[in-house]
């Protein structure tokens, strides 16, 4: 049939949107249909489609954008931040900062599931273990957790699957971080944990503690040995848990060599700037025997094919897709690109680097103590590393004040108390303002500083020893290194990455470059109000945004990842009903083909999991549902449903669903991770959901960084309003009524929120509704593209897949033994990143295009995949044996292709250019198909020795 093109796309819409008209038309007609609207019609049930169009702000242009943003940023007002409290000014060397924060090849790459194209990372995520290690004095580190305040709650649940025995107590120091004592109460008032408050650990009553946790060195700064508190919780038969500061751990003793079994923090002050609190990369190290119950992702190292060193994310059975309710954590993102700047600031720097910083940090600190003293102030922490805590007798308000009159932010304890804490941005004019501030006269001649920390924990261990950290000390050492990991990857500045559930699409770089603007950059979470009214004005703006997206009328930013926001949506959920005096509702039905983190998450929120089936199309078992909410009638707290479906579809019967779990007291819980199959066609608040998280690392265009940052703010309907996440710091951050924080900062990642922003501001609604159009179109074209050789899994009642479709190789596996792998590592020859394998079901593949791709990319992605059908069928022939075979050697690696004698059935060519346009852009593999059971049964997680590669 002949299709009218659609009317052009203008302004940022038809740079982010893919295909241009033609390219559109040519698709319609390659599905059968005549217009967008007709898809769209055939494609989303009638029963929930919204009417009216978005009501946004008209779009603006990329220049009109940047300008409204800058306006924003100079409304924060930007001190020299000495509040502590974990967040601390840093210096991050612009060669990071341009080639890695700032560069697409580390920011738009996906998670390292696929290790083959990922050994760039994988490799920088190693170092960052290592310094981890190193530093903390630990056994084995994760390669990053979300941030302080949440890496302490995964330790303290640590701590309860460790310790056998009815513990349920969690005993924490009094001079801890207070965001993160709030962090610990919220997670585990939902799990039935007690955290008890102390003054001293060491004294307390620990016989049925599962865990402590000590702050060293402690949030007032005071440095103390926990060593009596660590070995009163061994003598109790509990887990010590300590959390620490990695620029301390160069001068002092590290917690692990004082007995610490969990060591937890943050690395933000090694090169990851402020960002009003986020993102920034949590670590976690530990003992190695605790290895199968540590939460997040390890980076292993292993083998190839041809026996080359190669890594890849090791122990991958704590995944939650495969553990479910069973899982140790609803982790199931990192914080990898923050993780990659930290790791390579200590590959800047090198051992010595950070000590001189730390030494300098503490030197100032204790000039500025020294200056205090003979001014008649007293410090109240008798020993110190970068924090004083400062007795100034009915002044504080006074202090805070002239100190910020004087650029400088200092944090307000009490009426009689302030804090200051010392980092490396840090200088002798900061000691002459604060001297004005306290007004202690004149700093006069400074001292020679070397740093001196208390006697018995001065640090005597090496750190940092590998190669790694002393290779790279000139700038044009260290910009090829990262180039080199860089060249390793495949990210979205490659090739498209089709990751079906993943939406990896474009992310502008007019929507990235205001996170780099120091108005956003440089700013404290707990600023006062008044220092921080750009960030607010924009995060009122974006919720009113996305309060008309979904349909639902308030939203939290605080969450910062999606896995957080459906902890946080489900805390809400359990608040409301123990509000209305329901306190046994407490079941979640959860549709057996959910994401695995939706009943990991529900078992954090202290909700038992009840599967409900699904039909041989994947769409809810209405009839199974029917039988659970009447089996759980009393106890009923709500069903967790993604939607459109796991599987790609619009199930027709969602309203109906909505209303039976409502009929019997529960409430809907929609996960938001197929958001951008609905923006501009459906509201879920609408249709009856009453919470959902959004992904804003997906739909609204934040990038997966490699595995994280991510935002996932969690989005209610009124009557959920009064139970969102607040904050002990942040009034404003939410409602009094509310269960707690969830992560550490009031606003999560609030650093990254301007790429929402921007992009919302630039499409506008008719934008927006495009994309989700053009998605559901591509998602269509690709499934008629391949359906004659790759059976497509499920379709809606009018053979139409949403924004991804699923296709079965379950069938060729068992005729030519041809598996997901294979065509996964064999896509790799052909320069693409795989989709998602095995997910929601076994033996198959899972392709989502978004709306950036052009036709040009999709028609080059089917090309490969039916090309690759072909090598299948010349194995189901008889023609090649699989074992032989292409698909089963693949990815080929240049050094593959240059042995001597070449023994296989197929020719050097062919392994290397299946298709004839690879000659022009050739990616090659860096290491051949890794064996991961190898890397399991040898666990290495760190920096090995260089004789590892000898030959290799």
């Amino acid at each position: 049939m002949t299709t009218p093109a659609p009317t052009p796309s203008t302004g940022f819409r038809s740079r982010h949107v893919g295909p241009r008209g033609d390219e559109i038309a040519t698709m319609l007609d390659a599905i059968g249909v005549a217009s967008l609207d007709e898809l769209i019609d055939q494609a989303v049930p009638s029963a929930i489609r919204s009417t009216d169009p978005l009501d946004l702000p008209p779009a603006a242009t990329e220049q009109e954008a940047l300008a409204e943003l800058r306006a924003l940023a100079e409304r924060n007002v930007v001190r020299t931040s000495m509040i502590g409290l974990g967040y601390h000014g840093t210096h991050t060397p612009p060669v990071i900062r341009r080639n890695v924060l700032e560069s697409p090849a580390w920011y738009t790459a996906y998670t390292p599931y696929q290790p083959e194209i990922s050994q760039g990372r994988l490799e920088a995520l190693l170092n960052f273990q290592t310094v981890v290690t190193e530093l903390t004095g630990t056994e084995l580190a994760n390669s990053s957790l979300l941030d302080e305040g949440t890496a302490a709650a995964e330790a303290m649940a640590m701590c309860g699957r460790l310790v056998k025995g009815d513990r349920p107590r969690f005993v924490v120091d009094a001079d801890t971080f207070p965001q993160t004592v709030a962090v610990l109460r919220a997670r585990a008032d939902a799990i039935g944990i007690a955290v008890d408050v102390v003054d001293d650990v060491a004294g307390a009553d620990l016989s049925d503690a599962a865990g402590v946790l000590l702050q060293y060195p402690a949030a007032s700064g005071a440095v103390l040995d926990p060593s009596p508190a660590i070995e009163a919780a061994h003598a109790a038969g509990a887990l010590a848990v300590v959390a620490t500061d990695l620029l301390a751990c160069t001068v002092l003793t590290p917690p692990g060599e004082l007995g610490a079994d969990i060591v937890v923090g943050s690395s933000q002050r090694f090169g990851v700037p402020l960002g009003f609190g986020g993102p920034h990369a949590g670590f976690m190290g530990c003992r190695d025997e605790y290895k199968r119950t540590l939460p997040g992702r390890l980076v292993g190292v292993s083998v190839d094919a041809a026996g080359r060193p190669a890594t890849r994310l090791a122990l991958q059975t704590r995944e939650q897709h495969i553990r479910r309710e069973k899982a140790t954590s609803n982790i199931c993102t990192a914080q990898v690109l923050l993780a990659v700047i930290a790791s390579m600031y200590a590959v800047y720097h090198g051992p010595e680097g950070l000590r001189a910083i730390a030494e300098r940090v503490h030197g100032l600190a204790s000039d500025f103590a020294a200056t205090l003293g003979a001014a008649g102030r007293t410090v109240r922490n008798g020993a110190w590393f970068d924090t004083l805590t400062v007795d100034v007798t009915g002044e504080a308000a006074a202090v805070v004040e002239r100190a910020a009159a004087n650029g400088i932010d200092v944090r307000l304890v009490d009426a009689d108390t302030v804090s200051l804490a010392f980092d490396e941005t840090c200088t002798d004019a900061t000691l002459e303002a604060l001297a004005t501030a306290f007004e202690a006269g004149a700093t006069g001649e400074l001292p020679e500083r070397e740093g001196v920390v208390p006697e018995g924990l001065r640090r005597t261990s090496d750190y940092l020893t590998h190669p790694t950290f002393h290779s790279h000390r000139s700038e044009t050492e260290m910009l090829r290194y990262l180039r080199r990991l860089s060249d390793r990857d495949v990210a979205l500045d490659r090739a498209m990455i089709p990751l079906g559930s993943c939406t990896m699409k474009l992310n502008a770089t007019a929507e990235m470059e205001p996170i780099s603007w120091p108005g956003f950059a440089d700013l404290h979470p707990f600023v006062p109000a008044s220092s921080s009214e750009g960030y607010r004005t924009l995060i009122d703006q974006l919720e009113a945004w996305l309060v008309e997206v979904t349909g639902y009328d308030a939203v939290s930013f605080q969450p910062n990842a999606g896995s957080q926001g459906e902890l946080a949506g489900l805390l809400a959920i359990r608040s409301f009903h123990d509000a209305n005096g329901d306190t046994g509702r407490r079941v979640c039905l959860i549709p057996s083909s959910a994401h695995g983190t939706n009943a990991a998450s529900a078992v954090m929120a202290g909700m038992r999991v009840v599967v409900v089936a699904c039909d041989d199309d994947g769409n809810v078992d209405v009839d199974d549902l029917k039988a659970k909410v009447v089996d759980h009638a009393e106890t009923l707290a709500g069903l967790m449903v993604t939607y459109p479906s796991t599987h790609g579809v619009f199930e027709t019967r969602i309203r109906e669903i909505c209303d039976l779990v409502h009929d019997h007291g529960g409430q809907v819980y929609l996960d938001g991770a197929n958001l951008n199959a609905l923006v501009g066609v459906a509201k879920p608040g609408e249709f009856g959901a009453d919470v959902s998280h959004l992904n804003l690392h997906k739909t609204f265009c934040i990038p997966h960084g490699g595995g994280g940052p991510g935002v996932g703010p969690v989005a209610v309907r009124q009557h959920l309003a009064p139970f969102l996440p607040n904050h002990p710091l942040d009034d404003a951050a939410g409602p009094d009524t509310g269960p707690g924080p969830v992560s550490a900062a009031p606003y999560g990642s609030a650093g990254i929120l301007p790429i929402s922003w921007a992009y919302v501001r630039m499409m506008g609604g008719p934008g927006l509704t495009e994309a989700t159009h053009v998605a559901i179109l591509n998602a269509n074209y690709i499934a008629a593209r391949l359906s004659e050789r790759y059976p497509v899994l499920y379709a809606g009642e009018h053979g139409r897949v949403a924004h991804e479709c699923i296709v079965d190789l379950r069938d060729i596996t068992r005729r030519t033994g041809v598996t997901v792998d294979d065509v996964a590592k064999r896509l790799v020859d052909y320069g693409f990143h795989a989709p998602t394998m095995s997910f929601p079901v076994a033996g198959t593949l899972m392709i989502e295009p978004t709306e950036s791709e052009a036709l040009a990319e999709i028609d080059r992605f089917c090309d490969a995949m039916l090309a690759i059908a072909d090598e299948i069928a010349e194995i189901e022939s008889g023609a090649v044996d699989h074992d032989a075979s292409a698909l089963a050697h693949a990815p080929h690696t240049a050094e593959d292709l240059l042995v001597a004698d070449w023994d296989r059935p197929y020719t050097r060519e062919q392994a290397a250019y299946p298709v004839p346009g690879l000659r022009g852009a050739k990616y090659w593999p860096p290491v051949s198909r890794i064996d991961g059971a190898a890397g399991d049964r040898n666990l290495v997680c760190a920096c090995p020795p260089p004789e590892a590669f000898e030959g290799a």
